[in-house]
């Protein structure tokens, strides 16, 4: 598959609202129950338009200008202000598009996102990964550090999986 990746600007946030919005249903539904689902994904499956616009993330797109994927880092850990500690970089809101999974398009992002946090300063990635997503991530070099809960809104909860590798 042609495609190339890029950093993302504003004129991608609706792209990306519409990726998240197709792709997340139908990757999550194997790992997750409908219970979960109903409440998280409308909370996860919104692009950020800080984050998009924040230049650490990176949108794969086809000759045709199609968005096939998206993801990026950012040395501040999602949901939280402030940075976290020297040489910390975070995975933030990676999503391949549901009908190009295993074409290298999620290996492309991250690497390119792995790349710059290296080239900025940082030493080792965290990454709150999906269920899904876990095998991809440790094709990546990623390990898992055990299952979390991640808080999304008040009385809504996801779990995930914590993962980290050195850059």
């Amino acid at each position: 598959m042609d495609f190339s990746v890029r950093p993302a600007g504003r004129d991608d946030i609706a792209g990306i609202d519409a990726l998240l919005a197709r792709a997340y249903p139908r990757l999550l539904k194997a790992d997750y129950p409908a219970s979960v689902l109903v409440t998280a994904l409308p909370l996860i499956s919104r692009a950020q338009p800080a984050l998009v616009t924040s230049g650490t993330y990176y949108v794969a797109e086809d000759r045709a200008g199609r968005l096939l994927g998206g993801g990026g880092w950012t040395a501040a850990i999602p949901g939280r202000s402030g940075l976290v500690g020297p040489g910390r970089a975070n995975v933030r809101h990676m999503v391949t598009d549901d009908r190009a999974v295993r074409r290298g398009i999620g290996s492309a992002v991250l690497g390119r996102a792995l790349a710059e946090a290296r080239a900025a300063g940082m030493a080792w990635m965290h990454c709150l990964s999906t269920r899904t997503a876990v095998p991809f991530y440790e094709s990546m070099g990623f390990t898992a550090l055990g299952t979390v809960t991640v808080p999304l809104a008040p009385g809504i909860d996801f779990p995930a999986v914590e993962m980290r590798r050195d850059l």
